[in-house]
């Protein structure tokens, strides 16, 4: 998406989910603080997961098996908007 020439760059809450789950299992060193320093040093608009977002997994072919990632490609879909 652009608003006046200049991109929006957004993260998915499931994004920050995923990063606060694996911080608190060991497998990231990143704290909440940095997170939220990130979000604002990077302009990101936080994208909220819905419920129409979950009912397309219905139909999301099961190509990636991972949960986090076919919660954020099926977001994308939705919301017509790429993964980068």
């Amino acid at each position: 998406m652009t608003r006046a020439g200049a991109a929006i760059r957004e993260i998915s809450v499931v994004s920050l989910s995923e990063v606060a789950i694996k911080q608190s299992i060991g497998k990231l060193r990143i704290g909440k603080d940095e997170v939220l320093t990130g979000i604002a040093d990077l302009r990101l608009r936080v994208l909220p997961y819905t419920a129409d977002h979950a009912l397309h997994l219905f139909d999301l072919p099961l190509h990636h098996s991972d949960p986090f990632d076919r919660q954020i490609i099926v977001q994308a879909l939705c919301e017509k908007i790429p993964v980068v």
